[in-house]
């Protein structure tokens, strides 16, 4: 189990550092971390790195939930003053990480509190908060249009897709996953509040139950349906794959996204009263997979190889044309993988159907979503027998720069030198 750190041990570790200077807070985390462990591996303590050459939460172990939140940049803003945001949220995001305040209230009682309080007394949980930008910021509000990765460009309109304006795109975007819910939403709040008079939330999602594997040390977990998911994802330990898949390489276009990635949001509806209602064979049809041991049909064990081309005494494929397993595949996509870290969500009742309104908060991180995410969702989208049971709801891309070095840089440093 976790140790929990006191609000005193908090304030012993970080004194009154304040905001005062990215440099001095992140500075002072790092002294106060006690060899904190890779960026890319929960810790037994809670806290996972915040400064590295990659950010964490994109190779990091997948913690049980998840913040997300897209934000647009207020108009009237300057490029100095977004610069100023983003440096503020470094220093503040560095020191959530590791488990502080964001500021110490003690040092100004009569003045509004800094921090929102609702994880004094929690561990970090190992919180890992993510940052990108979105294909908007580069219009011509800022002087940053020479500077826009041609990979970043909006998702096309998809068959099928039934998207919600207000929860699509944004110009930022911040990931907040922990293992425990209030440590996310905490990070999410007070960067929210830290942009007052700079940047206002466009939407923002929770989500509970990774439905993703991003190390061999996890177990594979299950979606709403039912059923295994991310059984063939991208591991952390598998730098080859990563390097070719997931990071941007020395001939990114623009110097400042490489060693950095893009991340495709997706807010997937899951019609489950009409899937509960359909037979186990069907459903497993549709997946191709069994449902209990998550093996692929026509193999024994989960991680078998997947006989796509497998077939019954009927002559007839095992692994349906139609089904999600053969659409999704690499080898049904010249190869293409994603490195997905999804989450279930759950946002109450559809007031239109008097239905649930949960399904997958879908997340996945790409070397190039022109080469990745679009032509996988283009076949899936044509005829994957799931389409009957989902329905798209939210879209959104944004580019993720490399780490943050140390404790004088900032998110996005690159981009706005």
């Amino acid at each position: 189990m976790v140790e929990r750190i006191s609000l005193s041990r908090r304030r012993a570790l970080f004194g009154a550092a304040g905001l005062a200077g990215a440099g001095a807070v992140a500075a002072t985390a790092a002294a106060c971390s006690d060899d904190p462990p890779p960026a890319t591996a929960v810790s037994p303590r809670g806290v996972v790195a915040f400064h590295g050459p990659r950010q964490a939460g994109i190779i990091t172990d997948a913690q049980d939930r998840l913040a997300f939140a897209a934000f647009d940049v207020s108009a009237g803003v300057s490029r100095e003053e977004l610069r100023t945001l983003l440096v503020g949220w470094t220093a503040a995001a560095a020191r959530m990480a590791a488990g502080q305040a964001v500021a110490d209230d003690e040092a100004a009682p009569q003045s509004p509190p800094r921090d929102t309080g609702e994880a004094i007394g929690l561990t970090a949980g190992n919180l890992t908060i993510t940052f990108g930008v979105g294909p908007s910021l580069f219009d011509n509000r800022f002087g940053l249009a020479s500077r826009r990765p041609a990979a970043l460009a909006d998702i096309p309109p998809l068959p099928g897709d039934n998207l919600d304006p207000l929860r699509s795109r944004g110009d930022l975007c911040v990931q907040a996953c922990a293992d425990d819910p209030q440590v996310a939403f905490h990070a999410v709040r007070n960067l929210r509040r830290l942009a007052q008079g700079t940047a206002v939330l466009r939407w923002f999602q929770l989500g509970f139950g990774r439905t993703s594997t991003t190390s061999s040390d996890q177990d594979t977990p299950r979606n709403l349906m039912g059923f295994k998911d991310g059984t063939n994802n991208i591991k952390r330990e598998d730098a080859a794959s990563l390097d070719k898949h997931v990071w941007v390489g020395a001939d990114g276009d623009q110097a400042w996204m490489r060693g950095g990635t893009y991340v495709v949001t997706r807010r997937i509806r899951m019609l489950l009263e009409s899937w509960d209602r359909d037979y186990l064979r069907d459903q497993e049809q549709v997946f191709g997979r069994a449902k209990a041991s998550g093996a692929p049909l026509g193999a024994a064990e989960e991680f078998d190889p997947v006989p796509l081309g497998a077939k019954d005494a009927g002559g007839e494929l095992i692994i349906a044309a139609d089904a999600h397993i053969r659409l999704a595949a690499p080898a049904s996509n010249g190869g293409v993988t994603l490195l997905r870290r999804g989450y279930s969500y759950t946002d109450g009742v559809n007031q239109e159907t008097g239905q649930l309104d949960a399904g997958l908060f879908f997340i996945a991180f790409q070397r190039d979503p022109r080469t990745g995410f679009i032509p996988v969702q283009r076949r899936l989208a044509a005829s994957d027998a799931l389409n009957e049971y989902i329905q798209h709801t939210s879209s959104a891309v944004f580019a993720v720069p490399p780490g943050v070095r140390d404790g004088r840089d900032y998110w996005a440093s690159g981009l706005l030198a």
